[in-house]
């Protein structure tokens, strides 16, 4: 018995230690975040892969800015748009996503039937919250993560997203996220998307112009990309219009 034992022991206090180290390594370079910019992200980087694998050059347009520079339009949209409980939430934030989810199929379904269109659609609307994350869990599974799904990965995700409301303030979660996230084919960050879509700095922006930023977020390249579904962008642009008055900033 013991000859079984004290081998399976050895196996188990193995990999806690090896996961306690992981752990702690990860803990590390989020604290790094407090002053350092980070200089890549893990979906930048599969980007990067995807594009050499095909013979293509990859692409990359991303200018790192302060949260001062960019516009407050930009900042309640994409709250309006992704999470709106933000301020108030510790990194998990279920039952508002679930109520958002549904108020905008209902708003979506009355637009639709209003412009006579059917409603064929509107089965891809859980993209609308990107299947439940809030903004720190993006930001968890965008510069640390793979995009496959597993129990493990959420596991490290949710382990992530803590360590990230821990360590960094609401604003400074906020600015890394909007300076990485991807808005089009090699284009990421706020700076990088409103030059490209509006030739003007993410200072700048109008509302309008905001909501339409907020609006491509879920998947810019392809559902969510306005030169693919220009009427799907366009309606869900209204919808976060109409809640950013009500969006208070970190």
């Amino acid at each position: 018995m013991r000859r079984i034992f004290r081998p399976l022991f050895l196996v188990v206090l193995g990999l806690l230690v090896g996961l306690i180290g992981y752990e702690c390594i990860m803990f590390v370079r989020v604290l790094m975040l407090r002053n350092g910019n980070p200089s890549s992200t893990s979906l930048i980087d599969t980007r990067i892969k995807e594009a050499k694998a095909k013979g293509q050059q990859p692409k990359r347009e991303q200018t790192w800015v302060p949260l001062d520079k960019i516009s407050p339009n930009l900042q309640r949209a994409v709250l309006a748009g992704e999470d709106t409980n933000f301020l108030t939430h510790h990194g998990f934030d279920y039952e508002a996503i679930q109520k958002a989810f549904e108020q905008a199929q209902r708003e979506a379904a009355r637009e639709a039937k209003a412009e006579g269109e059917d409603d064929d659609w509107l089965p891809s609307l859980p993209e609308f919250k990107r299947g439940g994350s809030t903004i720190s869990q993006q930001l968890a599974k965008n510069l640390y993560l793979s995009s496959q799904r597993s129990f493990l990965r959420k596991g490290q995700e949710a382990a992530l997203t803590i360590m990230l409301e821990r360590t960094l303030t609401k604003r400074r979660i906020l600015e890394i996220y909007l300076n990485v996230i991807e808005w089009g084919d090699g284009i990421y960050g706020a700076e990088a998307a409103s030059q490209r879509y509006f030739h003007k700095p993410a200072a700048a922006l109008s509302a309008n112009e905001a909501a339409f930023l907020s609006a491509m977020i879920p998947n810019p390249r392809t559902v969510f990309n306005p030169q693919v579904n220009p009427r799907r962008v366009a309606r869900r642009q209204r919808i976060i219009l109409r809640g950013m008055p009500y969006i208070k900033l970190p």
